[in-house]
């Protein structure tokens, strides 16, 4: 492949996953600045390996398999001052109207409360688009597990966000 061709190669997987992987950074990490060097290291590792993705189709899960390195590789090389969640302002949420943002909140806040293994594998899915396949490759988990993990994550959330179902007859679903 000559230098043109593999650069726009990488410029199209840039334009069509960066937006993905910083949301999914976001969800990693916890901090945007954190979540936004994730994804510049993810990009120029994969830059340096480029020729190594034989098949398109797979290049989600490779960047996303990339990042979620590099979140572990940055918590091998030093730790990070953690910022409390309930200070972080999120901007699509100023013109939301306050019950919104309430429910956004507790949202996040039980899945923040979630153990990782559950987290982990809903976030993958429900903020990165991954198929049960796909998480199931980057977990390094049998899709049956993923599919188990991602219902009890979700019964969990139910749970935290609605503790008496009973009281008012109805069920919330969430997602």
């Amino acid at each position: 492949m000559n230098t043109r061709d593999r650069q726009k190669r990488f410029d199209a997987l840039v334009r069509r996953y960066a937006d993905d992987l910083l949301r999914f950074g976001i969800w990693l990490s916890g901090d945007h600045a954190l979540a936004n060097d994730l994804v510049q290291e993810t990009f120029l590792r994969a830059w340096k390996s480029l020729d190594s993705l034989k098949d398109v189709n797979a290049a989600k899960s490779w960047l996303t398999t990339i990042l979620r390195r590099e979140h572990a590789r940055t918590f091998e090389r030093k730790r990070l001052p953690m910022t409390d969640i309930d200070n972080v302002v999120v901007a699509d949420q100023v013109d939301l109207p306050p019950e919104e943002r309430t429910e956004i909140n507790l949202l996040r806040k039980a899945l923040l409360e979630l153990d990782d293994k559950y987290r982990e594998p809903l976030t993958m899915q429900v903020v990165m688009g991954l198929s049960i396949a796909e998480i199931a490759e980057q977990l390094d988990l049998t899709e049956s597990a993923v599919m188990t993990r991602v219902f009890r994550a979700r019964e969990k959330l139910k749970a935290k966000l609605d503790p008496d179902p009973g009281r008012d007859g109805n069920v919330h679903e969430l997602g």
